[in-house]
């Protein structure tokens, strides 16, 4: 039986940077071949960096492509890499992989599953491969599938059938939680099916609010796990195709849930920051526990040199407040400034005293206060470059409790779908392994601090009713009569949908955030503004 040794190259790509991408790709393969590999795996598109989104509808794009594949295939020598990108042919264009090297191209693939469903859209763009591609490296027939095509029957299949012993599959498949419990699941069904070894090559890196983890693998012709790299780094490991099935290799342990959501984080705040060039970050510090996980995040993910926090308190803030946001930016080494708003409340309050006259104060007053905080924010981005990252969470932008131009004002929200109970567990995780998060901030009451005594449940069910309600009702697709019947009060469903429901313009106006669940408030979740559609209760 031949032996044949594999690298999977799990690579951070840069949306649009060919000559870059082309060049991770070149050093990944003299790495691998320096290691003894025969043949490395590339994630899908990584040429061009996933998901390119509208730039495939332009024809220089392709163009592009087109010469940084030759320039890989023409520079890699001794060694075959299977590299993905998008290919035109004519009137139609494709997800493509090509197996390369020693200045040739052996041969092409193109994906036949093109997913159009949660944040997926390549029906937009592709057209659909109809034919198997097995290829031949060290003597052992290879099958060849792009990400989607391995989540339904078919694909894998047709390889099989056409000769192949062992499935090489490239994937750009972004992170939400338990999703690498759900890929083992799927490629277990098709090794099932097949009687195929599969080798699982996977993109790291953020691009906008997605985030891919890596977290390639291997599975034998068993399926259990024999190779299995690292999560939100990037990595080149080896596995090796011996007597007709993968050999065992390096094994990373399993993480718990909130140090992979946390590392999705910082890698998300790190990529976006990073790719397009911001010198560093601004956060409004309150005292309270969202904006103390998010400035947590983004000293991890920059540095403590390239953060920057202003404490902006009113008439209404706390000594509590000041005390611990102070300790927190102290704990974090980061910059703390103190600009008060009291002064320009004054100036508001003097400027609209004739037009509200006779007219109760309520939450305009409290809006102007949030406002007062992101004018002055932005001011300070604009001043220095750094970008402001919002502190808002996922339970929060469902139902509308945060102000538009104010809290919302910035550029990138760090936490925007993370509920807030999880925004507590995060937040013990951070202080594993000794006190950042001042443990006052863990455990007071969230308040927003615009009036006397306010509190979140003031206006807010308990968030851990809340977020049971949101994550039926928006991840699940449950009606509100199925959520009522898990055991829901029926009053606090209506409210929640219905506040869900008014809040959808807010959303509109928000920063683009990290997207950690099944469906977060952003490519995957499309529901009009203007609707009168009523839920039936």
């Amino acid at each position: 039986m031949n032996t044949l040794r594999i690298a999977l190259a799990q690579i951070n790509c840069v949306v649009g940077d060919m000559a870059g991408n082309a060049q991770r790709i070149i050093a990944a393969a003299d790495r691998a071949r320096a290691a003894g590999a025969d043949l490395v795996v590339t994630p899908e598109l990584a040429l061009c960096g996933y998901p390119p989104e509208d730039l495939l509808l332009r024809e220089d794009f392709y163009r592009a492509n087109a010469r940084e594949l030759a320039r890989v295939a023409g520079q890699v020598e001794g060694i075959r890499v299977l590299l993905g990108h998008p290919l035109r042919e004519g009137d139609q264009c494709f997800n493509a992989a090509s197996l390369v090297g020693d200045g040739q191209v052996f041969a092409v693939y193109r994906k036949h599953r093109l997913p159009n469903y949660e944040v997926f859209d390549e029906e937009r763009y592709f057209e659909s491969g109809t034919a198997p591609c097995v290829v031949e490296v060290a003597g052992v027939r290879l099958g060849i599938n792009i990400c989607a095509d391995v989540w339904e029957q078919g694909a894998a299949d047709a390889a099989e059938r056409a000769g192949a012993g062992l499935l090489l599959v490239l994937n750009a498949s972004p992170y939400h939680i338990n999703k690498q419990a759900t890929r083992y699941e799927v490629l277990r069904d098709r090794i099932e099916a097949t009687r195929m070894p599969v080798v699982y090559a996977n993109l790291v890196g953020g691009q906008d609010e997605l985030v891919f983890d890596g977290a390639s693998f291997a599975l034998n012709g068993a399926g259990e796990a024999v190779l299995q790299l690292p999560s939100f780094v990037e990595a080149l490991e080896l596995v090796e195709f011996r007597d007709g099935d993968l050999r065992p290799a390096r094994i990373e342990a399993p993480r718990p849930l909130e140090a992979e959501v946390y590392d999705a984080l910082v890698l998300g705040v790190r990529d976006y920051l990073g790719k397009n060039g911001f010198p560093g970050a601004i956060i409004g510090l309150s005292g309270g526990i969202d904006s103390a996980l998010t400035l947590c995040v983004a000293v991890d993910a920059l540095g403590a040199d390239k953060v920057r926090t202003v404490m902006m308190p009113s008439p209404y803030t706390s000594q509590m407040s000041l005390d611990d946001a102070a300790a927190l930016a102290a704990n974090l080494g980061v910059r703390y400034d103190t600009i008060p708003i009291a002064p320009a409340m004054e100036a508001f309050g003097a400027m609209l005293e004739q037009e509200f006259r006779g007219l109760p104060a309520d939450t305009t007053e409290e809006n102007l206060q949030a406002r007062i905080r992101g004018m002055i924010l932005m001011a300070l981005s604009n001043k220095h470059g750094s970008i402001v990252l919002t502190t808002g969470n996922k339970s929060e932008m469902a139902v509308g409790y945060a102000t538009l131009y104010g809290d919302m004002a910035g550029g990138f929200a760090v936490i925007k779908d993370i509920a807030k109970t999880l925004v507590y567990r995060l937040s013990r995780y951070r202080n594993r392994a000794g006190e950042v998060i001042p443990e006052r901030i863990i455990t007071r009451a969230p308040s927003a601090e615009l009036k006397p005594d306010q509190k979140d449940q003031d206006t807010l069910p308990p968030y851990e009713v809340l977020d049971a309600i949101i994550e039926a009702y928006m991840e699940d697709d449950l009606t509100a009569r199925e959520i009522i019947a898990r055991g829901f009060d029926a009053t606090e469903v209506r409210r929640v949908v219905g506040m869900l429901k008014r809040s959808e313009y807010k959303r509109r106006q928000a920063p683009l955030g990290i997207r950690v669940t099944r469906r977060g408030f952003g490519k995957d979740w499309r529901y009009p503004i203007t609707s009168r559609y009523q839920d039936e209760f």
